[in-house]
C-alpha cells in the first residue's frame, strides 16, 4: 500500500477559514466591548472564548494525530473532548443566564462557534500546509 501525499489547501480556502476566524473571534470580542455587563462578566465570556478555541485546536491535532500514527494518550484525547463540551456547556448556561436580549444572546453563541469551528480550519490547513511542504521538499524562504 502506498503512502498518499498531502494535499495542500487552495488559497481561497485558507483565506476564508482566516477570514472566518477573524469575523466570528473579531465580532465576539467587538460584542463584549460595546456589551452593558459588568467587568466580571466580560471577563467570563472572553475566558470562555480563549478556552473554547484552545481546547477545539487541541481536539483537532488529537484527533489528525491518531489518525497519522502518532501516540496521543487517552486522557489527553479525553481532557480535549471534556473541555471543548465545557466550554460550549458554560457558554450555554452563561448565556441562559444572562440578561441580555435574546438577539444578543444569539449574536454570542453564534459568533463562539463560527469561531470554534474556524479554529479547527485553521489549524488543519497550517498542518496540511506544513505536511504538502515536507512532502515536496519546499523550503520556506524566510526560515533559511
Amino acid at each position: 500500500m502506498s503512502k498518499q501525499l498531502p494535499q495542500r489547501p487552495t488559497g481561497a480556502f485558507i483565506g476564508a477559514s482566516w477570514a472566518a476566524l477573524f469575523v466570528g473571534a473579531g465580532t465576539y470580542l467587538v460584542g463584549l466591548w460595546n456589551s452593558t455587563m459588568q467587568l466580571n462578566e466580560r471577563g467570563y465570556y472572553f475566558t470562555l472564548l480563549m478556552y473554547g478555541l484552545f481546547a477545539a485546536v487541541s481536539l483537532q491535532k488529537s484527533v489528525r494525530d491518531r489518525l497519522e500514527g502518532v501516540k496521543v494518550t487517552g486522557i489527553y484525547f479525553g481532557l480535549c473532548w471534556v473541555s471543548l463540551l465545557l466550554s460550549v456547556l458554560l457558554l450555554t448556561v452563561g448565556l441562559f443566564n444572562a440578561t441580555l436580549a435574546q438577539s444578543e444572546k444569539g449574536f454570542f453563541a453564534m459568533s463562539f462557534v463560527l469561531s470554534l469551528f474556524a479554529a479547527v480550519a485553521v489549524q488543519k490547513n497550517v498542518r496540511d500546509v506544513s505536511l504538502s511542504q515536507e512532502a515536496t521538499g519546499y523550503v520556506d524562504p524566510g526560515k533559511e
